[in-house]
């Protein structure tokens, strides 16, 4: 092995503000100190509950991923597993994520946008 992950990181033009988003749906703890980085006005992170480290960064000129369209691609996306997609898709929107593709009747997962833009899935496990 020659490396191993520290964390995720999403550009974003509010990195606090998406931080804040993830925890709600991840629970966690929004900028714990940590010696490996920084935080201030550019960089955020949260640990979640379950030890995955995601951080965020600001972009000046961020422009967010038009899903699906390949001339604004996603780059990446996260799936979230969840024992009931009605109820998580409830609570997403809520902390103010936007549906992107709401997905046939039993289908397995449904895709999100976070508030800035950045697709994600719920998919039921």
């Amino acid at each position: 092995m020659l490396a191993e992950l520290q964390c995720v990181v999403l550009d974003c033009r509010d990195p606090k503000r998406l931080a804040e988003f993830y925890r709600s749906l991840l629970g966690g703890v929004v900028n714990q100190p940590d010696r490996r980085w920084s935080l201030g006005d550019d960089w955020s992170t949260l640990h979640a509950a379950n030890g995955l480290v995601l951080a965020f960064q600001r972009v000046a000129e961020y422009q967010a991923p038009q899903w699906p369209d390949p001339s604004k691609p996603q780059q990446f996306h996260l799936d979230f597993g969840v024992p009931d997609l009605d109820a998580a898709e409830e609570e997403v929107l809520a902390c103010g994520a936007t549906v992107l593709d709401a997905g046939s009747p039993g289908q397995s997962w449904r895709v999100y946008a976070d508030p800035a833009g950045h697709p994600f899935c719920l998919v039921r496990h």
